[in-house]
């Protein structure tokens, strides 16, 4: 794979992806019984903003740059800059951090995180950068293969994160799917979270139709767009569906997105949905 995060860390996407993830983490842990982190493409865990790579790109100034100085923010939105504040105090941060390393921000001493990096060297600087975190396992293997392999983990509980680079495009969705199919079965009470890329809006229709018929009996899709999703061309906006996502995570994501699609949106164009696809 050519994928390199380094490009785009702290971008919309990413504050997206972020926002659920910690909402949906802080949701379980405040039940008292231990709960697992599966990360299926972990990467590097931590990337600095100030690299030839993120300046090339400037990504951050559309994403976490536009929150740091806002104002009134709702809960879910303090939550999410109070932990990247976490990784990194400065103003503006010159480090940003990945999905493994808020995952443990969020997680207690009695939690684990299984992260899964099939590259060799993010595989090792994720490595080095959690090597003080006795809670975190790192595997470098496949993580849709690592799925079936790692669920259902000791603990019953948590929460499996599946954020692939989508090299494989519109195909990336039917790995999704397949994975989703395998392991559901294994671990029904699981919480999935699955982030996906929008350029074209029906892309994802065939994803979100499938959806209705996997095993979670719930199944929310949360998405930002930063402009009109017309063009094939560039990332236009994200969505993260949840499937069994945590009781009144929801309302704390409706309290969110709106002010998100204010601030990250281009030119006005931002935009965001909050759909349930399937409430048994």
């Amino acid at each position: 794979m050519n994928y390199r995060h380094g490009f785009h860390a702290g971008n919309f996407a990413d504050v997206l992806k972020h926002v659920v993830l910690l909402g949906a983490l802080d949701a379980l842990t405040r039940k008292p019984a231990p709960l697992a982190y599966l990360d299926t493409h972990a990467g590097r865990g931590l990337y600095a903003l100030d690299s030839e790579a993120a300046r090339k790109t400037g990504e951050r100034r559309g994403g976490i740059d536009r929150l740091l100085d806002a104002h009134s923010l709702p809960p879910l939105l303090r939550r999410y800059l109070d932990a990247v504040r976490a990784c990194d105090a400065n103003t503006p941060p010159a480090r940003y951090p990945g999905s493994p390393w808020l995952a443990l921000h969020a997680l207690r001493p009695g939690d684990r995180a299984l992260l899964c990096e099939l590259q060799s060297d993010e595989a090792a600087a994720l490595r080095a950068n959690l090597a003080h975190e006795r809670r975190a396992h790192v595997h470098q293997r496949d993580g849709y293969e690592a799925l079936p392999a790692l669920l259902p983990p000791s603990e019953k509980r948590g929460l499996a994160l599946i954020d692939p680079p989508f090299e494989a495009q519109e195909a990336e969705f039917k790995l999704i799917q397949r994975a989703l199919a395998q392991v559901l079965p294994r671990w029904p009470q699981g919480v999935y979270a699955v982030w996906y890329p929008i350029k074209l809006a029906r892309t994802r229709e065939p994803f979100w139709r499938g959806l209705h018929g996997c095993g979670a009996k719930q199944v929310l899709a949360a998405e930002l767009a930063v402009r009109a999703e017309n063009s094939p061309l560039r990332l236009n906006g994200c969505g993260v569906v949840l499937l069994n996502p945590p009781w009144k995570l929801d309302q704390s994501l409706a309290a969110a997105l709106p002010v998100l699609a204010q601030l990250l949106g281009e030119d006005g164009q931002g935009a965001w949905r909050l759909q349930w696809l399937k409430r048994e």
